[in-house]
């Protein structure tokens, strides 16, 4: 059985306007690897139609819906009623971590208040997330890291589905290189190699979306396997991995070749 105690208690908060219901069982069983789950709740017009397929996974997990008319056209009060209750939430001074589960930047300012409160802050939602509300979180969790695409997001607006996005190619690991570098010179020892899991947290703080499975790998070690090519790793026992950057070939000038007796009368011909 869990000690709640040493585990972070988190609230969740869905912002269920710009969340897939699809996601949301994996969403919680991701956040849930994390720490003890005390508060389910997501956010919006469940009057509406955009929102009706939401039913079953509200029962299935337990979801506490709160209820947030549309009191004017184009405005969105879900977002107000939800930063509220977080706030709120906040001074009950009852949680260690909060999940703001949306892909609008408009909680940009929640996660940074939240944080400042030494709140530890997840995000999650979709690649198209603002790089504004990813970085203002400790953690941000992309959806499509999480189970399959299999329902698009509503359009607040239309009120229609919107047109799934083509899937994204797996990102290039060579795109860590530089941070990788500069975790290995931060971190190296005396023999010139640098723990992998001090470079992976290294990696998490300068990129709260930081995520292996964003490049193809299901774990770090097995990211770092991927750039043989251009880092050194070693394994030892227990499981511990380190590396080291290879130093970088310098380019060899070719000499210019000696111009034959021939090429040379030709010049003055």
């Amino acid at each position: 059985m869990k000690d709640l105690d040493n585990h972070k208690k988190i609230a969740v908060l869905i912002d269920a306007d710009n969340a897939q219901y699809s996601k949301v069982k994996a969403i919680l069983d991701e956040i849930s690897a994390h720490g003890h789950i005390v508060i389910k709740r997501a956010y919006g017009d469940w009057s509406s139609d955009n929102l009706k397929n939401w039913k079953k996974s509200l029962n299935e997990l337990a979801i506490q819906p709160v209820q947030q008319f549309a009191y004017t056209t184009g405005k969105n009060s879900t977002d107000a009623s939800m930063i509220i209750d977080a706030m709120d939430l906040l001074y009950s001074k009852r949680f260690d971590a909060f999940a703001l589960v949306s892909s609008d930047s408009d909680f940009t300012k929640l996660a940074s208040r939240l944080r400042e409160d030494e709140m530890f802050v997840f995000g999650v939602g979709e690649r198209k997330t603002p790089i504004s509300f990813r970085n203002s979180c400790d953690d941000f969790i992309f959806t499509e890291n999480l189970g399959v695409d299999d329902e698009p997001t509503p359009n607040k607006e239309t009120g229609k589905p919107k047109e799934p996005e083509p899937k994204k190619d797996i990102n290039d690991p060579a795109e860590l290189l530089p941070l990788l570098t500069k975790a290995w010179e931060q971190f190296q020892d005396d023999s010139g190699w640098a723990n992998a899991s001090a470079a992976g947290s290294f990696l998490k703080r300068s990129m709260p979306d930081f995520d292996p499975r964003s490049y193809g790998a299901s774990k770090f070690s097995q990211l770092l396997e991927s750039l043989k090519g251009k880092l050194d790793i070693d394994k030892k026992e227990g499981n511990q991995i380190s590396y080291r950057v290879k130093p970088r070939k310098a380019k060899t000038k070719s000499k210019p070749q000696a111009k034959s007796q021939q090429a040379k009368a030709e010049e003055y011909a």
